[in-house]
């Protein structure tokens, strides 16, 4: 076995560590005479493939990455397109809700409300303490569109971890799957005798807050390299702690700034598209969004980057943006309101409240509908053909996850605009048949967050960023919208096939680390000096890769 020796630096000292080894070959005899790793990858992705549904395949996958990590990532690097529905949305949303039907072996760490007072003891007994570099955390409150699943939640921050390793190369032994577990409100997991968590409701506000403060901090004490992805917080929860920590610590919201990048990046390519369909400006593109809370707020947040990169001024942009919740538009005169829907509350408008989103689209005629509501079918046929007798390609992005929760399908897109349609949704579809030309294709896009959180993970890690600033997140919103081939913008497509996707998280990274050295929070400054192309090559070659 060669043995590789990387420098490092501490106390002012370089030294030598060696390097992680891949795990060693049973000995001669405790493995069949022509066992062979290209043959046992054939092997194991028939098994997987002879799995009947989704759940049995997440399982298999689990066992697999804890048996064969190696192996696991192997396949999923090859296999990308067919494994990310299963690591991922959709399928992981139902591993969540039977989390603690399925659960096998420990993986990742809870830290519970009891275990206030004596949190940095706890996060110290991490095994690799040392190589922690990134950590998803959750408290499974809002988990996808499913509702409070409490500590069943922790499916999300594995799931999201095994994406930054296979998206963006990041080395397995240095992620770190974390979930609070401060309660939950769902009777039925209170009441069900396998539920893995503490069995009383949430706590309230303030004992939550004196909690988190005091796990953000021993966090900083004990990983001092990482870098902190808050996921699926209920949604007041999501803008208080982001907002409470995003200059104290290095860390990101990915329901808030990751999945408004996405969205950003899909909807740049798909307003040039509109634009040149309707011979009017980008500047004239009109935003509604059905669906208010945490993530369609965020995603507004971000999506007004698109108007001030058209030299708009940010109330020009806010001016050409409208909400929708389950009282139907929102607006000043209408009353009291949740604080994160006042920046975007319509102050144009006095008259009595809209809620019929056929009328509200009658009246804001928007160029684009987003969804991010979890109500399904909510763009029925009447709002999909409304949508397209006001443009001549409309821009519709039904974003709530799972597939059961999307406002609309693909193919229900396609049917009711004549396939004017511009698509993107936060679920996988298949494609489907254009009705106007014969054998012409129609590919869905999804918005799917993999396409930034590793890039823009990676690029944080490797700038060594102080802080994950608001220019960071466009940054990689802006790379990816870039990172389209020249026969993917040929097909219409909005997103890049996720078969780059390391490719792609190079670029993301690329453009993250560019924006945190100009916002100087990069505390790697020689990278400084590199060029874009150097700079490229560098990070593809801290992206880890599995031996077999």
């Amino acid at each position: 076995m060669t043995i590789v020796l990387t420098p490092y630096w501490k106390d002012g000292v370089q030294k030598l560590k060696m390097a992680p080894q891949p795990p060693p070959k049973p000995a001669h005899g405790l493995t069949p005479p022509a066992l062979d790793d290209n043959v046992h990858a054939i092997r194991t992705l028939t098994q997987f493939r002879s799995k009947t549904s989704g759940l049995e395949k997440y399982i298999f996958l689990s066992m697999l990455k804890h048996e064969n990590e190696e192996m696991f990532y192997k396949l999923c690097l090859e296999n990308m397109a067919e494994f990310t529905p299963i690591i991922y949305t959709p399928t992981v949303g139902e591993a969540c809700q039977k989390w603690s039907q399925i659960y096998r072996r420990p993986e990742g760490m809870y830290i519970s409300i009891k275990d206030k007072g004596k949190i940095l003891p706890i996060l110290k007994s991490w095994p690799k303490l040392d190589d922690a570099r990134i950590s998803v955390v959750t408290d499974g409150s809002r988990i996808l569109g499913l509702g409070d699943l409490g500590v069943n939640g922790m499916g999300i921050s594995i799931g999201k971890l095994s994406l930054y390793i296979a998206g963006a190369g990041i080395r397995p032994g240095s992620t770190v799957p974390i979930c609070l577990d401060l309660g939950t409100n769902t009777q039925k997991y209170l009441e069900d005798p396998l539920y893995l968590g503490a069995r009383h409701n949430r706590v309230p506000e303030r004992e939550m807050t004196e909690f988190m403060d005091e796990f953000m901090n021993a966090m900083a004490v004990t990983y001092p390299k990482l870098l902190i992805q808050f996921e699926d917080f209920s949604t007041d929860n999501a803008f208080r702690y982001l907002e409470r920590y995003r200059n104290k610590y290095p860390l990101f919201n990915d329901d808030i700034q990751g999945t408004g990048a996405v969205v950003l990046s899909g909807f740049l390519n798909a307003a040039k598209l509109s634009s040149e369909a309707s011979g009017q400006p980008l500047t004239s593109q009109r935003i509604l969004f059905f669906g208010a809370g945490s993530a369609g707020v965020g995603v507004a947040m971000q999506l007004m980057s698109f108007f001030t990169l058209q030299g708009l001024s940010e109330q020009e942009a806010r001016e050409r943006i409208w909400l929708v919740d389950s009282q139907g538009l929102v607006f000043d005169a209408r009353g009291k309101m949740a604080e994160h829907k006042k920046y975007f509350s319509r102050k144009d408008y006095n008259g009595s409240p809209i809620t019929d989103l056929l009328d509200i689209i009658e009246y804001v005629k928007p160029t684009a509908l987003l969804g991010l509501s979890t109500t399904a079918n909510a763009f029925h046929s009447g709002v999909l053909q409304a949508m397209a007798s006001l443009n001549p390609r409309p821009i519709i992005f039904p974003l709530s996850n799972p597939v059961h929760l999307s406002e609309c399908s693909f193919s229900d897109a396609v049917k009711h605009t004549n396939g004017t349609v511009l698509f993107a949704s936060g679920s996988p579809f298949p494609e489907q048949r254009d009705p106007t030309t014969p054998n012409k294709t129609l590919y869905p896009g999804q918005g799917n967050n993999m396409y930034i959180f590793p890039g823009l993970g990676l690029g944080a890690i490797i700038a060594k960023v102080e802080r994950v600033t608001d220019s960071m997140v466009e940054a990689s919103s802006l790379g990816l919208a870039h990172s389209l081939t020249e026969d993917e913008r040929k097909a219409d497509l909005l997103y890049p096939r996720v078969e780059r996707i390391r490719d792609i998280s190079a670029i993301v990274a690329k453009e993250v680390i560019r924006a945190a050295q100009k916002a100087k929070v990069d505390r790697a400054t020689q990278l400084r000096t590199m060029s874009d192309s150097q700079l490229v090559a560098l990070i593809k070659g801290k992206m880890w890769n599995p031996s077999v």
